[in-house]
């Protein structure tokens, strides 16, 4: 799960795992967007409330051939974008250099875009017409915890909109319309995804008033964000975007003999989904040939939006999860467990310091997960 760290639907880490032990979950990832400064509170909260804790990252990267064939990974707006995760990172984290010097230049470029972003949104004609200035400091003290994104600008301006428009529905809509240059809101006022997605969407992405391209230091090429897991203690692991609402895959994504091979070549020997994406008849067919050629693989309810979701895992349409993805999930937790029960003592555990895996100890480690989780 994401944490306000760097953005989530959860207004504390707290709040998340409270949340995680009201539905039963017994197993938890903290997993943000270029930090690790959650993990400690993770740890705690996590202890105090019986649950165990798993520590992760997320990171966003780039590979120059996909991107000039014009292939698209696992965005599927950016050809050669790749998200990459880690799974069961060193707890207490620390990263020697260069890796930490490369992971702190990629946050600063990602939090920098945005801050370029706010300059551009107050300068607008819209916005003064409006009434309205959003103050960075007011931001970064009371919306974020390190990391400066596009969704946190966008929680500030709804806010703005609502602090002026009080409990004036017809107002605050007026007021929107204003600021998105005469387009009239479609979501309800009290819908916040809705409104915050309408915002991102006229203002901040490609095409809108507000947007700043990213800088291309912004990405690092995917080979460095896995050496940067690696030097981490995690596990470099593969986000699928798996098929859509149509049914259908990006280009990387839709063969799937195909990207078993490729994600193995990548250095890639663990994978993971987002579950609510994904029809449960794909999702299981998906899941199940990645895990029976020797994957770890975990799934994520990610809240990585303003939207609220349950953190007990359902698939597209709030679809209980079969029988044997719950099984594949979790010996994949259990991988993940004792790879990082591993590291902390500093031993070799499922991926050793040059991301290489003899995916024929799975068994042995999940043995080994399932005794710690059950202990």
């Amino acid at each position: 799960m994401h944490t306000p760290h760097s953005f989530s639907a959860f207004s504390s880490l707290e709040e998340a795992l409270d949340r995680a032990v009201e539905e039963g979950v017994k197993v938890v990832g903290i997993n943000d967007f270029y930090t690790t400064a959650g993990y400690s509170d993770w740890a705690t909260g996590c202890r105090e409330r019986g649950l165990h804790p798993l520590f992760n990252i997320e990171l966003i990267s780039l590979n120059e051939e996909d991107q000039k064939a014009g292939r698209r990974v696992n965005d599927p707006g950016n050809p050669g974008r790749t998200y990459i995760s880690g799974k069961g990172l060193r707890h207490p984290f620390h990263l020697d250099e260069p890796y930490a010097g490369l992971l702190a230049g990629v946050l600063k470029e990602s939090n920098d875009q945005v801050v370029a972003m706010l300059d551009k949104l107050n300068a607008l004609p819209v916005m003064k017409k409006a009434g309205i200035q959003l103050d960075l400091q007011w931001i970064l003290t009371n919306l974020t915890q390190g990391m400066f994104r596009e969704r946190h600008l966008a929680k500030a301006l709804r806010m703005k909109v609502a602090e002026l428009a009080g409990d004036d529905m017809t107002a605050f809509k007026n007021l929107m319309e204003t600021i998105f240059g005469g387009k009239e809101l479609k979501s309800s006022p009290d819908d916040i995804a809705g409104v915050e997605n309408e915002i991102r969407g006229n203002l901040l992405k490609a095409g809108g008033a507000a947007f700043v391209a990213e800088d291309p230091k912004a990405f690092l090429p995917v080979k460095t964000v896995q050496e940067i897991i690696l030097a981490g203690g995690g596990i470099p692991t593969y986000p699928f975007l798996a098929d859509d609402a149509k049914g259908a895959y990006t280009d990387f994504e839709g063969d799937l003999e195909r990207v078993a091979e490729e994600l193995t070549q990548r250095g890639f020997h663990s994978v993971e989904f987002i579950t609510t994406r994904n029809g449960v008849e794909l999702l299981e067919k998906y899941a199940s040939y990645l895990h029976d050629k020797g994957f770890v693989v975990s799934f994520g309810s990610e809240h990585n939006t303003p939207a609220m979701e349950p953190i007990e895992l359902f698939a597209r349409n709030h679809t209980p999860l079969t029988d044997r993805l719950m099984q594949i999930n979790y010996e994949g937790a259990c991988v993940i467990a004792a790879h990082q029960h591993l590291v902390a003592q500093g031993l070799r555990a499922y991926v050793d310091a040059d991301g290489n895996a003899d995916r024929s100890k799975r068994a042995e480690f999940i043995a080994l997960g399932k005794e710690i989780l059950e202990n």
